[in-house]
């Protein structure tokens, strides 16, 4: 073997090892230029069934405002307008208060298993608080998760608007969380809309009011009452903004099938094996009981959380083994909730864990963290545990009219738990 050909080989393999360094390197975060339509790769394949007039399942999956009756039906709307000769199926797949954290466990029950062909995205203003890293991990593992279950699945991500997004975007930047977002999108080749954009500059040629408590004149839209939830006119823009996007995407757009770019990661720690698991008997001690079908609370949360176990007396008992990184309770905070005593692998939680806060005049889904950034490849054991003493309830005295009384009532009384599933990233253990 000549001299030369050995350094041609070292040369070979130091460059080499330099790009899989490079290639293997973590994302930075840099504040991404405002664009109100980014088509990239488009929605080809969602497009070429609407124009052989098949069926189109279309999913949207966010916060609370997707699931407000606005720019989710108005889009649907818009859709069957468009296209007539086909029938478009809306998936209701958005949840209040929530972010792509739970977006990620919860995306084969609210989505996938409907087979959806296109999937909205809109987790920008509740992802808002998050630091970059953490909203790449369960943006990839959503991205991800879709079209490892179906390749040919469309994804476009919305951004919408919140009172003080308009800071960064009169700068002509995303805020930090859509910002994080494009530089995933980007990754992916992920078409994006940013009507939160189109809300600023309304705004700046004083035709638009970010937040107002009373109705304006004809000539200025008032486009919500607090600042983020808007009224039906901005509901409209947004629709409107959307619009144009798939109008402008139609021009560029051609079918993918997205497997090949699942070949290189953004980030190695997505959240791509998040997942749901339903309780069992099994795993229960205590008076735990489902809840039946004519339940007010199964009524109003069966559709989302699916079986929902209740528990009050102290005591009681959840227990589990799962082998993986984290866990997490999928269930109810309300005006009866208890309070819980989590132990991991043996080892107590110092503080209890109420499942009642300061907004609990009603029951709302919610999320319990259990287990972070653990030993993916060992078996962890989690148990929770009813505490016999309640919360404090004090906490929701300023939304009360007689707090002094109504505390005292029924209603506040309790130390109910319920829980519709576990969220793991990792196997249950059986």
């Amino acid at each position: 073997m000549s001299p030369s050909f050995i350094k041609l080989l070292i040369l070979s393999i130091f460059i080499s090892g330099s790009y899989e360094f490079a290639k293997a390197a973590p994302p930075v975060y840099h504040p991404v230029k405002a664009k109100l339509v980014q088509p990239r790769q488009g929605i080809g394949n969602t497009l070429l069934k609407l124009k052989q007039n098949q069926d189109v399942r279309v999913a949207y999956l966010g916060g609370s405002i997707t699931a407000a009756p606005g720019w989710r039906v108005k889009t649907t709307k818009w859709l069957q307008e468009v296209f007539p000769e086909s029938k478009i199926h809306e998936i209701h797949a958005a949840i209040g208060g929530t972010g792509s954290d739970l977006g990620a466990f919860r995306l084969e029950h609210d989505v996938l298993q409907h087979r959806p062909d296109l999937v909205f995205i809109e987790f920008a203003v509740n992802d808002g608080g998050r630091q970059p890293e953490s909203i790449w991990e369960s943006m990839e593992g959503i991205l991800r998760q879709i079209w490892k279950a179906n390749p040919q699945t469309d994804i476009c991500f919305v951004y919408t608007f919140r009172v003080n997004y308009e800071n960064d975007l009169r700068k002509g930047e995303c805020p930090r969380a859509a910002s994080a977002m494009e530089l995933l999108a980007e990754h992916y080749g992920i078409p994006s809309i940013n009507v939160a954009l189109k809300i600023v500059e309304l705004e700046s040629l004083g035709k638009l009011i970010f937040k107002s408590d009373t109705p304006l004149s004809d000539e200025v839209i008032r486009f919500s009452k607090d600042g983020v939830h808007p009224l039906d006119r901005g509901h409209e823009i947004y629709t409107d903004v959307i619009g144009d996007a798939i109008e402008q995407m139609q021009l560029t757009s051609e079918p993918v099938n997205h497997a090949s770019q699942l070949k290189r990661p953004f980030v190695t720690g997505h959240w791509s094996d998040a997942r749901m698991v339903p309780l069992t008997s099994t795993m229960l001690a205590g008076n735990w009981k489902t809840l039946s079908e004519n339940d007010p609370l199964k009524k109003r949360f069966g559709g989302r959380l699916g079986q929902i176990w209740e528990a009050d007396k102290p005591g009681s008992r959840l227990t589990f083994q799962f082998r993986g990184s984290q866990s997490a309770l999928y269930d109810l905070l309300g005006p009866d909730g208890g309070q819980l005593l989590i132990t991991i692998d043996g080892k107590q939680q110092p503080k209890l864990r109420p499942r009642f806060d300061s907004y609990c005049t009603y029951h709302r889904i919610a999320t319990l963290k259990l287990g972070q950034n653990l030993d993916p490849q060992a078996i962890h054991t989690v148990t929770i545990e009813i505490h016999p003493e309640q919360p404090d309830r004090s906490s929701v005295a300023f939304r009360l009219k007689d707090p002094a009384q109504e505390l005292k009532t029924p209603k506040y009384q309790g130390t109910k738990i319920r829980v519709g599933k576990i969220m793991l990233r990792g196997e249950l253990v059986p």
